[in-house]
């Protein structure tokens, strides 16, 4: 019994720390964002009042407002494939084990291992030659391309842990393949389907070193780029970039806060079955 309430007590203590890591940085942006320019305090010292004009700055003068449409123009579509091409891609490699199939998993898991950066260069000069550059399409398929294999590998985890006996009932009922996957097989994907929107789609929401070199006009930049806008050679507006930073996070707290029930379930059984 003693044991057992130690063992305890380390867990709620690792929890603690865990929760502090994630919440000290959204603290601080916060305390930042709220925080007169001309306020020299302590950053880690929340002010006892609220100074909206950040805000002002940075939805009217740093573009946060353009960046907001951009970035939800460019993920919203980005996940809508992700998940709908990743889910179709997994059906069939979890269902059919052949050694074939076995080594495109294997192909997808060496392809997330790779470091985006070091396919920068011959990239960006493809996107340059079939004119992806400052366009929505380009950075759209550009992110979905990397957030492929991750989606299917999440998919294709649970898609082997349902039961065949309901494909096999729906082909004695007359349904197709592509009946079968949409009816039968789609609805039973709805927790890894909000652990896959939440992954990859803050990915897609926080992504920088593509937008910096895909989205070169001021007319698509996204909210990172809009963020990195107050920082220059010669000045920094931490106070804006802080508000911007806050107003950017928003949108995908309040997502998770949604989906966060089918997040830990999807991951759990993902993980598990």
């Amino acid at each position: 019994m003693k044991g057992s309430r130690v063992s305890n007590a380390w867990r709620y203590v690792l929890a603690l720390i865990i929760i502090a890591v994630h919440f000290v940085p959204i603290y601080m942006v916060a305390a930042i964002a709220f925080k007169s320019p001309f306020d020299h305090s302590s950053r880690w010292a929340f002010p006892g009042y609220l100074y909206l004009k950040n805000i002002y700055t940075a939805l009217e003068r740093g573009g946060m407002l353009l960046a907001l449409k951009n970035t939800v123009i460019i993920s919203s579509m980005s996940i809508l494939f992700i998940v709908v091409i990743g889910a179709m891609a997994a059906y069939p490699l979890a269902r059919n084990k052949s050694r074939l199939n076995n080594l495109v998993k294997g192909f997808m898991m060496g392809v997330m291992m790779i470091p985006p950066l070091s396919i920068l260069v011959p990239l960006y000069s493809f996107m340059a030659k079939i004119q992806g550059i400052n366009s929505y399409w380009g950075m759209i398929v550009t992110l979905i391309t990397f957030q492929l294999p991750t989606s299917i590998f999440l998919f294709s985890s649970f898609i082997s842990s349902i039961p065949v006996a309901l494909e096999e009932a729906a082909a004695i009922d007359g349904c197709g393949p592509f009946q079968t996957f949409f009816r039968i097989i789609m609805p039973q994907l709805k927790p890894v389907t909000a652990s896959v929107i939440i992954i990859t789609g803050v990915n897609c929401w926080n992504n920088y070193q593509f937008a910096l070199y895909l989205l070169q006009s001021p007319r698509i930049k996204t909210i990172t780029l809009a963020i990195a806008g107050f920082f220059s050679a010669d000045s920094a507006n931490v106070n804006g970039a802080a508000a911007a930073a806050f107003i950017g996070i928003l949108p995908m707290v309040v997502v998770f806060l949604f989906l966060q029930k089918y997040f830990i379930q999807g991951m759990v059984d993902s993980a598990v079955k």
